[in-house]
């Protein structure tokens, strides 16, 4: 694994806004994916994709907010995000999106996918991304 991983900025969701009175410092739902593809060439592919579901995030039902992220190595890219969600079922709604399915369908057979998904009590956004680098390089282990 590379030792540096790029993240984007935060970008907060409809219910990570404290004028929507949304859960941001409530309980929620962490998802981490990891993409690794069989070949270099199809890490911009995907990475265009994730971007282009990120533009969606503000119209994302129990969406707290998000951060895309990529492993930049020459040889071996890996990319995905970290996903906060107001409760399990608005990740599974991002999940069974039409424009979600077609990104999975398009390069499910191009590389591996990795994820877990944990709960918080209590969101802390700087707790998580930490939670979320350890995990992505190599100092936490994948749940099995």
């Amino acid at each position: 694994m590379s030792a540096t991983i790029w993240f984007t900025p935060w970008k907060p969701g409809p219910a990570g806004e404290p004028a929507s009175g949304g859960s941001a410092d409530g309980e929620a739902v962490v998802s981490v994916t990891e993409f690794t593809p069989h070949r270099p060439w199809t890490a911009p592919g995907v990475t265009v994709a994730g971007i282009a579901l990120r533009q969606v995030w503000q119209d994302l039902e129990g969406a707290v907010g998000l951060w895309l992220w990529a492993d930049p190595h020459p040889l071996r890219p890996r990319s995905g995000s970290v996903s906060v969600w107001r409760a399990e079922r608005d990740l599974y709604a991002f999940v069974a999106r039409k424009d979600h399915g077609r990104i999975m369908r398009s390069y499910r057979d191009r590389g591996s996918m990795r994820s877990t998904t944990w709960r918080t009590e209590h969101f802390d956004r700087d707790a998580t991304e930490e939670a979320a680098r350890s995990l992505l390089s190599g100092r936490s282990a994948w749940p099995a």
